[in-house]
């Protein structure tokens, strides 16, 4: 009988893979128990531990039943050919892969560890390479960051240096939650991942950013997220370099580093991570490389060939009886002073279970079987010991059931958003912010300062600058060469010195300290001289040991990668989009501690993010490209811009065709659409929520009590209310111009083709208004007649949209606070939100060609209407309307609308009383079939409408004559924008409406919802 035939579950050696199976099933048991009454807690706790006691002790027969059957079986050629884990490369050539063939099949190879080449050859050569071997292999990499560490064309997730700096390990577990995902995409059983040595020499040329950081309990918690990220999803962990090789000023690929500490030392600092890791779950570890006397004291003997290591001190002393594999064995800190067979013979003896990357296989598989065979120097009883270890991690991968991997859409599989989704949230936490003196970050006000950027080390416009300018306008500078000479900084210097907010960011830096991590002591004076004149944001994308040379800026971010994901997630943080505590993993001078960091706490901003990461598919989003240009195409619209965000972040922003179907100037995210009654929500009910907070407005007054000139009217005694319900009989809209011309054209008390100090309101080029005319309008509107519907069976108006009541709100806001509506509106609410292009009059402020034409009028002004308001009332009033005149791009609206779903929350500060926006969501008389609420518009009562047909009923927003939309669903934090100029180049073009347009995207959003839901929960039970 065998001596594991003999052991406890404890002793056993698939037990750790036997553990890791049995802490999934017990953390969805304890997921379970506490969803119970507290009453009922003890009673089921005990009865689900006895269920999945019995589920675990089943586990355990039929992997102890798979390993000994197969084992049995297994001649020694073959157990010592497990022993092998040899390198395989997917970009070779025909001749390299059958020669991979014919050494799998000659020496019964166990394992494979993928080096370069692509998933989908990956792949495929696993599944050729698995048909040869009698026992499927083991498949490993070396996939510290994921698969991009060694394959091209996919995902680099952080390195662990970058992980050390978060302070929510969750992150880190979801990362290796999707590292197993995308390994086992590709057909990889095995990550020789975490790397928990403790980097405590920042001269380390080996280690370095593959570390957590110098802390101890960091890289340990570190490591335990990993470890049950992969392993609790099917992937063996493998912890490296023991004993730890963070203490090394050498390279063990090129020499043998040694390390004089002492026992007790290593004990308590390097050994602490593996511990820990040990103690918890972890199925594999990799011994290092090294030179340790304290722990033995052979000349020349690596760690990793030592029995005092690997024997006496992992498996005795720590209490490890996992997988034991070997670092590469072609490494010259292990090759240099023995023959290739002489390493993989003392690398066995030693006590490891795995040869990782033999120089030899024919000549280790040699001396090892004369080893066992002719003098007994390897035992059988101790081979057996590596090969059930072996089949029991096999088992616990499901080769015992092997299947080939699916080769098809292998590269979209691995390449899923989900996984972009994760990487930019660690990013996201990642980011540390060492020094903020006097909490500037996050910034504040955006309208109040002067912006500047400096990136240093780029030539090109890079996605840092480009974020950047979405929150604030920005002054973009760069300065390509890094060692740029002193004068190329003060030409820059003298640019940005009067700027109230200038931000330096470090590109392309290096991890060598010999050249300062690639910051030039000019770029560093540079800062010195400007910080003197005005605050400096100093931004480093790369190694934090960098920040040495710039501790002596005021403002101090570390971003530890140059990563394009980072940059986008960068000015997040400081504009407040996101909360992100990132720490320091490494001291990087004595001014600059491990630990330090400031917590940077969201201030409601708009933030960007990839759909996955909030809950929405990328897939099926992106079913809105083919919407809008089938509607382009069918001449729906020339063009149109879409954005779509949830839970505070835009997913999607794009822009579609061009501004006319001559297809001249394309549709940009800059261009400026008319945004026609979108303005009554956009504008004129933004004023009147604001008053009502202010106590200045009320909805149970009359309009006489705001406007006493009405008392004499048949609209003096319309409640508020009902006028923002269009419940208050009035018309549809009252056609001012008639008033204004007449059978030989129009007339010239009021309209001139010439400006003059009497004529100076522009209603389009050549054609000006009257200075009075507003007067004149307001009398008009005052003397109007009202609808001809009959009310209902309860005395009431019946509803019916009108334009004529946010003509009389318009007047209402500006008699009550004595200022123009849009200036009002600037002041109050774009301008602080950092609206760069909401307005009206656009034209006084941006170029014709920022500005998309709506109609050609050929009625009243004959023309084409660019830059103008479209709305004829609102012209005739000078382009200030308050229900139409308002012009923006749809980022702008999608902020604007953000605020509003924040309950008035945006940019740490309230613009809106929560109170007063739920007051106006509500809808007074909606048993009276009116869907409206007071002043924004709701999903339909019946079949159809304006909306989504999956919006729910606390949706809100409007829509506008020219082809646009703005929708916000609080219970999903969905904000919808959809502007165009459907009504180019004559009104009468009907297709965007007749055919839902608007609406079929809406319909897209919601259902990339609730795929990604059902994804997500598919994903779960896998």
């Amino acid at each position: 009988m065998s001596r594991e035939e003999n052991c406890t579950v404890e002793q056993s050696p698939g037990y750790p893979m036997m553990k890791a199976a049995f802490l999934l099933m017990l953390m969805s048991l304890l997921l379970a128990c506490s969803k119970g009454e507290a009453t009922d807690t003890e009673k089921k706790s005990s009865e689900k531990t006895k269920a999945s006691q019995k589920q675990h002790d089943a586990y355990l027969k039929k992997q102890e039943a798979w390993v000994d059957s197969i084992y049995l079986t297994m001649s020694l050629d073959e157990k010592i050919g497990q022993l092998f884990m040899v390198p395989v490369y997917s970009n070779k050539n025909e001749q390299y892969n059958s020669s991979m063939e014919k050494l799998i099949e000659k020496y019964h190879v166990g394992g494979v560890i993928f080096m370069q080449g692509g998933p989908a050859r990956q792949a495929i050569l696993g599944n050729r390479l698995q048909e040869i071997a009698k026992i499927p292999l083991l498949v490993a990499m070396d996939a510290e960051w994921g698969l991009g560490m060694r394959l091209d064309s996919v995902i680099s997730f952080p390195k662990q240096m970058t992980l050390g700096a978060i302070s929510d390990d969750r992150y880190v577990y979801d990362m290796g939650r999707e590292v197993a995902r995308q390994l086992k995409r590709v057909g990889a059983h095995m990550n020789f991942a975490p790397v928990i040595d403790v980097n405590n020499n920042p001269n380390n040329p080996v280690i370095g950013y593959r570390s957590f950081g110098e802390n101890k309990e960091n890289v340990a918690r570190k490591g335990i997220a990993y470890m049950k990220g992969m392993q609790h999803h099917g992937v063996i962990a493998n912890a490296k370099h023991f004993p730890g090789h963070g203490d090394t000023d050498t390279d063990s690929h090129h020499a043998l580093p040694v390390i004089n500490h002492s026992y007790n030392r290593l004990d308590d600092i390097e050994m602490y991570p593996f511990r820990q890791l040990i103690a918890d779950s972890l199925m594999s570890v990799m011994v290092g490389h090294l030179h340790i006397p304290a722990l033995d004291s052979a000349e020349n003997v690596a760690t990793s060939l030592s029995k005092a290591v690997v024997t006496d001190l992992l498996r005795e002393k720590l209490h490890f009886n996992g997988l034991i594999v070997t670092d590469g064995l072609g490494m010259k800190g292990v090759a240099k002073y023995r023959s290739s067979a002489e390493v993989d013979l003392m690398a066995l003896l030693a006590g490891n279970d795995m040869l990782l990357m033999s120089n030899s296989v024919s000549e280790g598989f040699k001396l090892i079987k004369d080893a066992i065979v002719k003098d007994s120097t390897f035992t059988e009883e101790t081979l057996e010991r590596s090969i059930k270890r072996i089949l029991a991690a096999k088992y616990f991968v499901g080769l015992n059931t092997y299947k080939p991997v699916e080769t098809q859409h292998v590269y979209e599989d691995v390449n899923h958003p989900a996984g972009v989704a994760v990487k930019s949230k660690l990013y996201e936490q990642a980011i540390t912010v060492v020094k903020n003196k006097k909490m500037l970050i996050p910034f504040f006000k955006v309208d109040s300062l002067d912006y500047a950027s400096v990136a240093i080390g780029t030539s090109k416009q890079n996605t840092f600058q480009e974020y950047l300018s979405k929150y604030a306008p920005f002054e973009h500078h760069r300065v390509a060469n890094k060692a740029a000479s002193a004068a190329e900084f003060d030409q820059v210097y003298k640019k940005v010195k009067d700027k109230g907010i200038v931000v330096v960011s470090f590109h392309g830096m290096n991890n060598r300290k010999k050249y300062h991590y690639g910051i030039s002591n000019n770029a560093v004076r540079f800062i010195q001289k400007l910080q003197k004149e005005t605050k400096v944001v100093v931004v480093a994308f790369g190694n934090p040991y960098s920040l040495q040379y710039l501790e002596s800026s005021e403002y101090l971010v570390c971003a530890y990668e140059n990563d394009p994901l980072m940059q986008k997630v960068v000015p997040q943080v400081l504009f407040g989009a996101v909360t992100s505590h990132g720490k320091l993993p490494v001291t990087a001078s004595p001014g600059l501690p491990v630990g330090t960091g400031f917590k940077i706490t969201s201030l409601g901003r708009m933030g960007y993010e990839i759909p996955e990461g909030v809950g929405l598919s990328s897939f099926i989003l992106g079913r809105i490209d083919s919407l809008a240009e089938a509607a382009i195409a069918d001449e729906a619209t020339p063009g149109c811009q879409i954005v779509v965000a949830k839970s505070g972040k835009i997913v999607y922003e794009k822009a579609f065709g061009y501004y006319t179907y001559e297809k001249k100037q394309p549709v940009t995210f800059e261009s400026i659409y008319d945004v026609a009654s979108v303005t009554k929500v956009a504008s004129t009910l933004q004023a009147l929520m604001y008053l009502d907070g202010k106590r200045q407005f009320n909805l149970e007054e009359t309009l006489k009590e705001f406007l006493p000139e009405a008392d004499s009217t048949n609209k003096g005694d319309m409640l508020m209310r009902d006028l923002l319900t269009h419940q208050a009989g009035l018309k549809s809209f009252i056609p001012f111009w008639n008033h204004v011309r007449n059978k030989q054209g129009l007339k010239p008390e009021f309209i001139s083709q010439t400006r003059s100090d009497s004529f100076n309101l522009e209603i389009s080029p050549g054609l000006y208004a009257v200075n009075s005319i507003n007067d004149s309008i307001w009398h008009w509107t005052l003397e109007s007649s009202l609808t001809r519907r009959k009310k209902n069976s309860y005395g009431m108006y019946r509803y019916w949209y009108s334009d004529v009541a946010f003509y009389i709100m318009q007047n209402i806001v500006e008699r009550v606070t004595g200022w123009p509506l849009d200036e009002l509106v600037r002041e109050k609410f774009y301008k602080p939100l950092g609206l760069k292009t909401t307005t009206y009059m656009p034209l006084k402020q941006f170029s014709l060609e920022r500005i998309v034409p709506t109609e050609m009028d050929t009625e009243l002004r004959h023309s084409l209407i660019q830059g103008y308001v479209h709305d004829p009332g609102a012209a005739l009033k000078g382009g200030v309307g308050g229900h139409a005149g308002l012009f923006s791009n749809a980022h702008d609206l999608a902020i604007l609308m953000q605020m509003n779903l924040q309950e008035g929350y945006y940019g740490g500060e309230f613009y809106l009383l929560p109170s007063v926006l739920a007051k106006y969501n509500t809808q007074p008389y909606k048993r009276y079939d009116n869907r409206r609420a007071i002043g924004w518009d709701k999903p339909s009562l019946g079949e159809g409408g304006l909306t989504s047909d999956y919006s729910t009923d606390a949706t809100f927003g409007h829509t506008g004559f020219t082809g646009t939309c703005v929708w916000v669903d609080p219970e999903y934090e969905l904000v919808y924008v959809f502007l165009s100029n459907r009504v180019y180049p004559f009104v009468g073009n009907q297709k965007l409406n007749r055919n839902r347009v608007r609406q079929s995207i809406h319909n897209t959003v919601y259902e990339s919802m609730f795929i990604h839901e059902q994804w997500a929960l598919n994903r779960l039970k896998q």
